[in-house]
């Protein structure tokens, strides 16, 4: 009785593990990699929205949004979220005193 129950509950273990480890835990660590990225943006960075509009940031504005400019004289207020990519990073500032 016991080894025809393990013998019914491995290969379910079994897809489940392999389940996890191409799937599940690939979508966590981009997931983690694209937070990591929004909260690491900043004034000067060009982004590119989810809709494809790309932009320099001109102003972070608090946790949520930001303000892009798209061409001269022309800024649009994006939420955070959707950003997909960012472009072109700016030098980190100095901490030298």
């Amino acid at each position: 009785m016991d080894s025809s129950l393990i013998t019914t509950i491995a290969p379910l273990v079994l897809v489940f593990v392999i389940f996890y480890f191409l799937v599940m835990r690939p979508q966590q660590q981009r997931t983690k990699q694209h937070r990591e990225m929004l909260d690491n943006v900043r004034r000067g960075d060009v982004v590119v929205t989810a809709g494809g509009i790309v932009g320099k940031v001109s102003k972070v504005r608090d946790d949520d949004d930001v303000m892009l400019e798209i061409a001269d004289g022309v800024q649009i207020r994006v939420i955070k979220s959707t950003l997909s990519d960012v472009r072109t990073k700016t030098a980190a500032p100095d901490d030298k005193s």
